[in-house]
């Protein structure tokens, strides 16, 4: 339980970004004492540089919501609503709707939830585990380890002077945004290639947002961190820019460019290398197909232990989760072709949960009105659960009217972080619509009996990212669905003799 004198004051829950910068305040692993003020950020942003002249890259602040009360400290929770920290609040800052508290910060309890906590130690026990080697060597992993990395990183401990003189830091991002393994699946990929580094290698998981900062100055307080832990040398692809090598930078190694020799079958530099014997490694978007597609990835580019957590991190997407959002007035016919579709899609083998507009508003969404707040908390509220489905590996069919794109944005973002996303507009016209309407509510908005009603007295704004248009007044329903079922065999989110 909180202390007595902490019950009364107003409790705050930072963004994932900043529980993540403040779970580095906390652990030593950002030397600072907490949330900059107004001076230290725009001395930071303008000059790298803190206002007492102390060099440090990035801004690292804490937005508070609209109406928080004028208190002297703030109770800082985690999204379960457990205490984390004090905030002593030294300073309020900021133009309305961006305001910002600054103050120093007091853990009041260690992290309690979160996955792979034992690879979340802070700097002192890592520096503990990694001993007195004359040297530490990190590289802070954004992405998976393949062959070209592990190469390179086993090279650089040689010239540094071999393993017994050498410790290895892997600090693994899981805030990173990697087109194929983010999160959970990034650690576990990075952890799946430890056999290959060096005897003795260290793993930390380390969350490191990004705040928006050009490129530069986020690399430059990755090496802040790093130092932090324990590095004495980075390896990184890019230089970090000279006006942020303070004292408590490591040393950062940039290794030369290192392709596959096909002669001689191993990971060298280029230029050792003749041209005819390079083999080009699979960039991003070939490596995402290749598992779209089921394909085993090649020995050669990256070990099978890394090769499988990044297969079961993305499955084919005939066996990955899927949200299927429908959008169109009131009448159009997407409830139906929804419908159609789910029965198809369970035909074909795939677990699918219907969430249909009017039954989520009886049940999941009861006591909300057509407010445009309600309206966008009801397509929140089904496009988590239809994230949550979609996480699982299901495929969620959802068929509210999502008359606004913003509110449609978000589900998408939601879907695609765990999943896949197709938004289909059923782009019946409203004279259609209106003219189907068995319910007579199209009269009653013409009429003024109902209000905020989508495409006649509240706006219906049309997507411009779908990635199907149906109309069903020159399609049957079965045409529609097989329209829709036909673009996500297509797509291989359903196999294609399913």
């Amino acid at each position: 339980m909180l202390p007595h004198e902490l019950r009364e004051l107003p409790a705050h829950t930072p963004s994932a970004a900043e529980l993540a910068d403040l779970e580095l305040l906390l652990n030593g692993g950002y030397p600072l004492p907490g949330f900059l003020g107004e001076a230290d950020a725009e001395a930071v942003r303008a000059r790298r540089r803190l206002a007492d002249g102390t060099p440090w890259p990035v801004a690292i602040t804490l937005r508070l919501p609209e109406g928080e009360p004028d208190a002297p400290s703030l109770v800082l929770t985690d999204p379960e609503g457990t205490p984390v920290a004090r905030l002593d609040v030294t300073e309020r800052w900021g133009p309305p709707g961006e305001r910002r508290a600054a103050g120093p910060v007091h853990a009041l309890r260690p992290p309690a939830h979160g996955t792979f906590r034992a690879l979340r130690q802070g700097p002192e026990a890592v520096r503990a585990q990694l001993g007195t080697a004359s040297a530490v060597l990190a590289v802070v992993a954004g992405g998976p380890l393949h062959r070209r990395a592990i190469a390179q990183l086993r090279h650089t401990v040689e010239q540094l002077g071999g393993p017994r003189e050498v410790r290895v830091l892997v600090l693994v991002n899981p805030a990173a945004a990697h087109p194929v393994a983010t999160g959970d699946a990034l650690v576990r990929t990075v952890r799946a290639a430890l056999p290959e580094l060096p005897a003795g290698t260290a793993l930390a998981v380390v969350p490191l947002p990004g705040h928006g900062a050009p490129p530069e100055a986020e690399r430059a307080l990755a090496g802040r961190v790093a130092a932090a832990y324990g590095a004495t040398h980075l390896l990184s692809e890019q230089p970090l820019p000279l006006g942020d090598r303070a004292a408590e930078q490591p040393s950062v190694l940039v290794p030369p460019l290192w392709v596959y020799d096909t002669d001689v079958e191993v990971w060298r530099p280029a230029e050792k290398v003749a041209p005819e014997h390079v083999r080009a490694e699979p960039g991003p978007e070939e490596l995402a197909e290749l598992l779209d597609a089921g394909e085993p990835l090649p020995d050669w580019f990256t070990p099978p232990a890394v090769a499988a957590e990044l297969a079961a991190a993305r499955p084919p997407r005939s066996r990955r989760g899927l949200v299927v959002l429908f959008t169109g007035l009131s009448g159009s016919g997407k409830s139906t072709v929804a419908r159609g579709l789910a029965d198809s899609l369970a035909e074909a083998g795939r677990r699918v949960s219907l969430l249909d507009g009017d039954v989520v508003r009886r049940l999941l969404s009861a006591g909300l009105g057509f407010s445009r707040s309600d309206r966008e908390l009801n397509i929140r509220r089904i496009g988590y659960v239809a994230a949550e489905v979609a996480r699982h590996g299901g495929v969620a069919v959802c068929a509210p009217i999502a008359p606004y794109a913003a509110t449609r944005a978000e589900v998408r973002a939601m879907a695609e972080e765990v999943g896949g996303f197709v938004l289909v507009h059923v782009a019946t016209p409203i004279e259609v619509c209106e003219a189907r309407d068995t319910k007579g509510l199209y009269a009653k908005a013409r009429a003024g009996e109902i209000t905020e009603f989508t495409g006649v007295s509240d706006p219906y704004e049309e997507p411009a990212d779908a990635d199907l248009t149906v109309d069903t007044s020159d399609l049957t329903v079965d045409e529609a669905v097989a329209r829709v079922f036909d673009h996500l065999v297509k797509d291989g989110w359903v196999a294609a003799d399913g």
